[in-house]
């Protein structure tokens, strides 16, 4: 497999109990700062500890044990905390939690699915061990969703009716292992009537794609998750583009990632497009891209049947 694509990713790890340990992918990370005094927000999410500024910039800092469950953070244990600032989906937020532990290397393929029995509603997509220690990584997009739910003119857009006939004509198929991206996907689709499959992991998305093709209808518009326990979105691309059966797809990753690092290695494996999530109106136009690019390649095609028949006749 390319380079490109067998690169680790870092993960952060924490605790927000005394047994557990979670993580988070380093790239949503903008930065970790010891607990500061916070300044409360009226009317705020339960969860929302109040505001800190930090670089000139207001954050809304969340209790995030509270948030998935645990027991809350005590205001005697406030000093011994510290704050996560991530970048995630265009949000920049904060996260107390009780300790820092380390950083480490790991490639998507060694992270597994949650297990069935944490529920539909965990705040998990994937665990992992390290050291011989489970670990379990959580959904930073769900959680902010939780507490910060979604404008729906985020998750809904309008488009003309020539535009929604070309849409309607793809075979489009979203794959993301977050039940909150997979929502947000949903709804910006059903909202212009548009079909679509989905898919939860990149493993099942390429079986899906081999299996559209050998019946004759291959996916057109793949959109695709980056971060992804087995196989990522990098990779993901490379295998389609490495299997002449699917390998015509016009590739957009859809990520929560802000890092220019993730624009510029969607490029290398042979994306067409890669997205911040979320934003309906910037999804449908970069379709709507795709559908041109697939007609002219159907155009091309056509033509190039048609001159070996003339060329047959003479």
């Amino acid at each position: 497999m390319s380079s490109a694509t067998s690169q680790t990713q870092g993960l952060l790890h924490f605790r927000l109990s005394l047994n557990q340990l979670f993580a988070i992918g380093t790239l949503k990370v903008r930065e970790i700062v010891p607990y500061t005094r916070l300044t409360a927000l009226p009317h705020s999410h339960q969860y929302v500890l109040g505001s800190a500024s930090l670089r000139g910039q207001t954050i809304s800092v969340i209790d995030m044990a509270a948030a998935v469950g645990y027991r809350p953070i005590a205001e005697e244990e406030l000093e011994s905390c510290s704050i996560i600032i991530t970048d995630v989906s265009r949000q920049t937020v904060g996260f107390l939690v009780r300790g820092i532990e380390k950083i480490t290397e790991c490639r998507w393929r060694d992270i597994d699915p949650p297990p069935s029995s944490l529920g539909k509603d965990a705040f998990v997509t994937g665990v992992t061990r390290v050291d011989d220690k489970l670990v379990q990584l959580l959904d930073i997009e769900k959680l902010i969703a939780s507490v910060f739910p979604d404008d729906e003119d985020r998750v809904r857009v309008s488009v003309s009716l020539p535009d929604q006939a070309i849409l309607a004509q793809l075979k489009i198929l979203l794959v993301d292992d977050s039940a909150t991206a997979r929502k947000q996907l949903a709804s910006a689709l059903d909202s212009i009537e548009i079909d679509y499959q989905m898919a939860s992991d990149g493993a099942t998305a390429f079986k899906m794609m081999q299996q559209a093709a050998a019946q004759g209808k291959p996916v057109d518009v793949l959109v695709s998750d980056i971060e992804m326990p087995g196989l990522d979105g990098y990779e993901l691309t490379f295998e389609v583009r490495s299997d002449p059966g699917v390998a015509d797809a016009y590739i957009i990753l859809h990520t929560s990632l802000s890092s220019e690092i993730s624009v510029d290695r969607a490029s290398q494996v042979g994306a067409d497009e890669a997205l911040t999530k979320f934003d309906a109106g910037e999804l449908i136009d970069a379709m709507l891209r795709g559908a041109e690019r697939v007609s002219d390649d159907e155009t091309r095609v056509s033509l190039a049947k048609k001159t070996g028949i003339l060329e047959g006749m003479f």
